[in-house]
């Protein structure tokens, strides 16, 4: 067994419980003359007088108010009334030396129908005394004022109850409510009639609120069930409406094919019947109904069925019910011939001639007169202290102090079911559960739970259509998915439609959706943040083998030259070369090489200290000393051909302080750059945060900007740039006496790669593999720089050092520096084959004679 703790709503003022109205004026009755009848009501006289409201007709068709009787419904609770009114008038401790009246209309089953006879209630409200009219004769006229009514039983309908409530709450009628409804599992239903919503807790979300019209026009139903299909999603359906409407609900339902389809919730008016579900069985399997838990009154059945048409005069529609019972007429002139319809012969009797079985609120009908006369009792006894009958402070009664009464009324029911009241009017209620189901092709109401107080369901004994055990869902909108958020549909609660958290959104709560923090990306799928994986330059990475293999291969190359010419340090072809800037500019080509290691070494303040440093450190001392060289080249011959003096700084120890000071612009920017911005390592989660989060990583990096790139490498530029100029002015200097035209080759290659860097590297700067294209390109222009330099200036003299030592020997010449240079000039105009020979006399005289002049200066 499971078990729920029942809701209330206050806004209603009312719960899960049973069906019943009291209506309280602020008004007393008198006593009356001799009881009559009325044409549509009964009328007792007594000192106070109650009302009631019932259901004697059903609902009436073709513009008739009034259609056929109802036995039970109507007779059985109007005879309940007036047998309680009976056993109190009899008794001598309840209400003593005071008579209950009594005022009961019919209600025909029709709100309108009722709101019309509800006005008989209050008419003495509304009209006036008569005491100053006269009659043509100067007589008083005999006017018979209408009862005060202290308060009103029923009525069984919840559309007449309410139609009928709003009419007296205008006459300050006060009123409690105990209406039933069960919450069930679902949260997401449909109604068939528009008034109960107020009912429904806020957790249930009414997908179509339809009103069953008082006439439904033929097709109407069928609307109905279309209007109830519109969302698939929403299977329950609670019924409020009377067994035929539902019948024929169910009948529409069939037609239109949706057996199995809705879930039916029925109120008490459906109960345990067998009509509303006759040969539609299938259509109403798993529906879920409810009756009040109730017992047969022996004393009822036995005052009930004693009556006869000569004790029951007072209840002026038994004449008809007994027609109606014994399938007979009193009249003989309504016989038909051929009918089969007998005359009564009032000798017919209840239970005996006919079928009899108590109606279900029979027992509920007597608790509601007996609470209402143990309120008076009470009020009675406080307010006239033992006075017999009626006195000044009941005449008339007070409706307020009256309603308090009520609530505190505590008594044994008539079945000894505890009768009370809550705060708000409610009384315990006490349903039994039913559930239709079928098995083995027999169709029946099987008891799955009851209602007292709390809801008691055993969800072993429920059985849903085809068989199943399983609840079906009724719900506007399915769950969303981890990582999907609620969008509600405005003024629907249970209504909302799945929107994703794209991006790097995740799944905050049921709701929404934020955004991971920078260095975090939501996971897979999206209900949480997780960290950005952290990506760098690998050894092992194909960006990485290559530039280092570059590398290793330029160092080894660097070092064999570098040993080389120290072993051949004294030999002509390394002093013409010129060994101070040879191994100046052979040591930038070694720091060239080697920043290629500081590019792809994890970044760390230290490493990213040395690739300030040390990126354009290279290249600036590269191309400082290749410009001091062809620049003294330059002056040299432009020098020579005016004078036979040498031009000034052009020893040895003045280009190293020319190439050094060259080099020192380099430093001092550096140094400004540390001082301005500290060097740093950082991981940019920025560079790689691409649209799919699933690629998304930070790079771990230095605080290198592209701006910062061009700036540290700008004056390597600038060097660079400037040294090919000179090599283009010294173009026409014979190759036989300089290295003019291997230096201006070599510029011309390294301006063709550094011209190719640049689109390369800020063409790719949007690409996801920036990281390593940009990296990778860079150490191999700045690798490919010093193999240039290095295989054009050098590898030629390593080459004759090592294979020809024959060419490595000194002409000594006693010339001048202009004769050797006019010489030199005039040799390669008239001479063109001079400039075969890879290592002419000339050359060696005039580097000779050069070094001789820096050596004497």
């Amino acid at each position: 067994m499971c078990k729920m703790v029942g809701w209330t709503n206050r806004r209603c003022q009312g719960s899960a419980l049973v069906l019943l109205y009291l209506f309280l004026t602020a008004l007393a009755a008198r006593p009356k003359g001799p009881g009559h009848t009325h044409l549509n009501s009964i009328r007792i006289d007594g000192d106070i007088s109650l009302g009631g409201l019932f259901p004697v007709h059903a609902r009436g068709h073709e513009g008739k108010p009034c259609g056929e009787l109802k036995k039970e419904k109507g007779i059985h609770r109007l005879e309940a009334m007036l047998f309680a009114l009976d056993r109190i008038n009899n008794d001598h401790e309840l209400l003593p030396n005071i008579t209950l009246g009594a005022r009961i209309l019919d209600t025909c089953s029709r709100d309108t129908h009722a709101l019309e006879q509800s006005l008989t209630f209050v008419q003495a409200l509304i009209e006036k005394d008569g005491t100053d009219v006269k009659c043509q004769g100067g007589g008083s006229p005999i006017i018979t004022k209408p009862e005060r009514v202290v308060g009103v039983i029923g009525a069984s309908s919840s559309s007449v109850s309410i139609m009928v409530a709003n009419i007296l709450r205008l006459f300050k009628v006060n009123r409690i409510i105990i209406i039933l409804f069960i919450y069930f599992l679902w949260i997401w239903i449909e109604l068939d009639h528009d008034g109960f919503t107020c009912l429904l807790p806020r957790s249930v979300c009414i997908s179509q609120s339809v009103k069953i019209p008082r006439e439904p026009k033929p097709g109407e139903f069928d609307k109905i069930i279309h209007r109830l299909g519109e969302n698939p999603n929403a299977r329950v359906v609670i019924i409020f409406a009377n067994e035929d409407d539902i019948r024929r609900l169910l009948q529409a339902a069939k037609k239109a094919n949706q057996t199995g389809h809705f879930l039916w919730v029925g109120s008490d008016s459906w109960g345990s019947k067998i009509s509303p579900v006759l040969h539609q069985e299938e259509m109403a399997e798993g529906a879920v109904t409810i009756l009040p838990k109730r017992q047969n009154i022996r004393g009822f059945d036995r005052y009930f069925t004693s009556r006869t048409l000569e004790n029951n005069r007072r209840n002026i529609w038994f004449a008809e019910f007994w027609e109606n019972n014994f399938n007979c007429k009193l009249s003989r002139h309504a016989l038909k011939k051929g009918s089969g319809v007998k005359k009564c012969t009032n000798q017919e009797r209840i239970g005996k001639d006919s079928s009899y079985e108590q109606e279900g609120k029979v027992m509920f009908v007597i608790d509601a007169v007996y609470a209402m006369a143990h309120a008076l009792h009470n009020m009675h006894k406080d307010l006239c202290l033992g006075k017999v009958g009626l006195c000044s402070k009941m005449d008339p009664v007070d409706g307020t102090l009256l309603l308090k009464y009520i609530r505190n009324v505590k008594i044994a029911g008539i079945a000894g079911s505890p009768v009370q009241f809550n705060e708000n009017g409610d009384a315990p209620g006490r349903y039994d559960i039913y559930q239709y189901q079928i098995k083995n092709k027999t169709a029946e109401y099987k008891t799955i739970g009851h209602w007292t107080d709390q809801l008691y369901l055993n969800m072993r004994a429920m059985q849903w259509p085809g068989g199943g055990k399983q609840v079906p869902t009724s719900i506007c909108s399915q769950p969303c998915k981890p990582g999907w958020r609620k969008k509600i549909v405005k003024g629907i609660s249970c209504c909302w439609h799945c929107e994703r958290c794209d991006g790097y959104q995740y799944q905050h709560d049921l709701y929404s959706c934020k955004m991971c923090r920078f260095d975090l990306r939501p996971n897979k799928n999206h209900t949480g943040c997780q960290p950005i994986p952290i990506v760098k330059l690998e050894w092992s990475s194909p960006w990485a083998v290559i530039p280092v293999l570059i590398a290793i291969l330029g160092i080894i190359a660097t070092l064999f030259v570098v040993v080389t010419f120290i072993r051949y340090n004294d030999t002509p072809i390394v002093k013409a070369s010129g060994r101070e800037l040879s191994y100046v500019l052979l040591t930038g080509i070694f720091l060239c090489y080697a920043t290629t290691f500081l590019m792809i070494s994890t970044p760390d303040i230290g490493i990213c200290s040395l690739r300030r440093i040390f990126l354009g450190l290279g290249m600036s001392i590269s191309y400082a000393a290749l410009l001091t060289k062809t620049n003294r080249i330059y002056r040299i011959f432009e020098q020579g051909k005016m004078t036979v003096s040498a031009p000034r700084f052009i020893s040895p120890a003045s280009q190293l302080v020319i190439t050094f000071s060259l080099i020192s612009v380099q430093l001092l920017g550096v140094c400004i750059w540390f001082a301005v911005d500290p060097s740093q390592a950082l991981i940019d989660y920025e560079d790689q945060r691409t649209a799919d989060p699933e690629m998304a990583c930070g790079v771990l990096k230095c605080d290198i900007s592209d701006l910062s790139l061009i700036c540290l490498l700008g004056y390597s530029m600038l060097l660079m740039v400037t040294c090919t100029v000179y090599a283009i002015k010294t173009r026409g200097v014979p190759e036989t006496f300089n290295e003019a035209k291997p230096i201006g080759f070599t510029m011309y290659t390294t301006c063709i790669i550094w011209l190719a860097f640049i689109p390369i590297f800020f063409g790719t700067s949007q690409s996801t593999e920036k990281l390593y294209i940009q990296t990778t390109t860079l150490t191999i222009s700045v690798s490919l720089s010093a193999s240039v330099s290095l295989g054009m200036l050098y590898m030629p003299k390593v080459y004759v050092v090592l294979f020809h030592p024959e060419q490595n020997v000194a002409k000594r010449s006693t010339r001048s520096l202009k004769a050797v240079v006019t010489a030199a000039t005039m040799s390669n105009k008239f001479n063109p084959k001079a400039s075969l020979r890879p290592n002419g006399e000339a050359k060696s005289e005039l580097c000779e004679n050069l070094e001789t002049q820096g050596e004497q200066v």
